[in-house]
């Protein structure tokens, strides 16, 4: 077995000897004396972990050379474990070092038993989070569908349904709540149609006066009413040859209504203030997050007009019934928004739970704000959940806390059955649980589960 790969930092000479004699049986060892040198071996020996004296040359009576080498140790290397060295008098200096990334502290003098504990731990975790980035890059691949990321079977179901509805052209009706990605479904859906190399033309109709709206939707003719100076094509004209997409389509008013579904019908317009029909060849998909079939038993809706829009309805479901995405868009987004920093911040494991345990009333669109609201404010490499505005999860009273133990219980004793039927087999496993990979694995981890005994 290949012994996990460490980096020494120590200008005294005696003491890396010291340290050589204690840990070559159980690392592969380089050494650097100054921060430099150090920099240069991180690229020649690839150390999974770094032993590292804060007091370095020029300046070996402070810590200030060795903090500098941790800050770039996270910037180019964020998976390595740095392990920090301090005088027993140092303990602040200490405590920045795990601000700004370190792994852990050690205080002089050593105890090499207690050192080489702290080290393969170090080795350990770096390879998980090696492991883990790999499967998410691969489960990326798999489940990446346009710009829609989703390992749900509701939404590989979704997937699915688009693939086949863009090769029609019919009329499709997106609902779900606000923030769930619905013009990305639609887009979608134009990009695999017929259609593609048309326009896609949006518009919502819950953001526009009810005055403006007709006009925007079917233009006017110069004169038609004050301030119609110059003749004006609406988003109908704009969008012919693609596809419109009517955005909160449920906000529109019955005179609105009964003018949409004549075009529908008739697949003519005219202008507001004109008598000439103009035909036009494009698709409509529509979008709310209101239940429509309500708003029809309420006369909000007309019945006529709600069957001619939904042809196809897709459902999109909210985020807090997508729990194994969560973590999966989160990281997505910190790599979209930021990637000159995506080796550098990751979420902390109360991170994650706080990410899986809140409620996400706005959906995707929240969760995007509060991953740009962490990276501007996370301290060092790990963000925390006071950086993305949620609390820790803690039980703090005896039912919350024997309501978790059931249900812990309950998931371990879950995933030693599936393991148990699949001999460790993790696809089979995720497939016959209904997740990804990564959730697995993280599962796994968190009930210290290890796989390959159940082989």
């Amino acid at each position: 077995m290949e012994q996990p790969r460490l980096l020494v930092v120590e200008d005294d000479e005696s003491i890396r000897t010291q340290l050589k004699y204690a840990l070559e049986r159980d690392f592969s060892l380089s050494f650097a004396h100054d921060r430099a040198h150090a920099v240069a071996s991180l690229k020649a020996a690839r150390p999974q972990v770094i032993l590292l004296d804060l007091g370095l040359p020029p300046h070996p009576d402070t810590a200030e050379e060795g903090l500098k080498l941790l800050e770039e140790v996270g910037t180019l290397t964020p998976r390595v474990k740095v392990v920090v060295l301090t005088g027993s008098s140092e303990r602040d200096n200490a405590l920045r070092a795990v601000q700004l990334g370190a792994f852990d502290y050690l205080s002089k003098p050593i105890d090499a038993s207690v050192l080489k504990v702290m080290l393969l731990r170090g080795a350990y975790h770096e390879g998980l989070e090696e492991e883990s980035e790999t499967r998410l890059h691969q489960e990326q691949k798999a489940i990446r569908f346009e710009e829609i990321l989703g390992a749900t079977h509701t939404m590989r179901q979704i997937f699915a349904l688009i693939q086949r509805v863009a090769k029609a052209d019919a009329t499709v009706l997106i609902q779900g709540e606000s923030g769930t990605g619905k013009e990305l479904i639609a887009r979608a859906i134009h990009r695999r149609s017929m259609r593609q190399k048309g326009p896609f033309i949006p518009i919502n109709c819950g953001a526009i006066p009810e005055t403006l709206l007709e006009s925007e939707l079917f233009g006017h003719e110069r004169g038609a009413f004050t301030g119609a100076h110059v003749q004006r094509m609406g988003k109908l004209e704009q969008a012919d040859g693609g596809t419109l997409f009517l955005d909160e389509i449920g906000e529109l008013s019955l005179p609105l209504q009964v003018k949409l579904l004549r075009f529908l019908q008739e697949r003519t317009i005219e202008r507001i203030g004109g008598r000439q029909s103009i035909q036009l060849n494009l698709r409509v998909i529509a979008a709310t997050h209101q239940n429509l079939r309500a708003q029809l038993e309420r006369g909000l809706v007309r019945e006529d007009l709600y069957y001619r829009i939904s042809v196809v309805t897709i459902q999109v479901p909210p985020l807090r019934e997508r729990a194994e995405d969560i973590v999966l868009l989160a990281n997505a987004f910190l790599r979209r928004a930021a990637p000159d920093q995506r080796r550098k911040l990751r979420f902390s494991a109360a991170a994650q739970q706080a990410l899986m345990t809140y409620v996400w009333p706005g959906n995707v669109r929240e969760l995007e704000n509060k991953v740009s609201r962490a990276m501007i404010l996370a301290q060092g490499h790990v963000i925390e959940p006071v950086d993305l505005d949620l609390e820790p999860v803690v039980a703090n009273d005896e039912s919350v806390a024997s309501l978790r133990e059931i249900r812990n219980r309950a998931e371990r004793d879950a995933l030693v059955e599936v393991l148990n039927r699949y001999r460790g087999n993790i696809s089979q496993a995720a497939l016959q649980l209904r997740i990804s990979r990564p959730t697995l694995h993280g599962l796994l981890e968190k009930h210290q589960i290890n796989a390959r005994q159940f082989r």
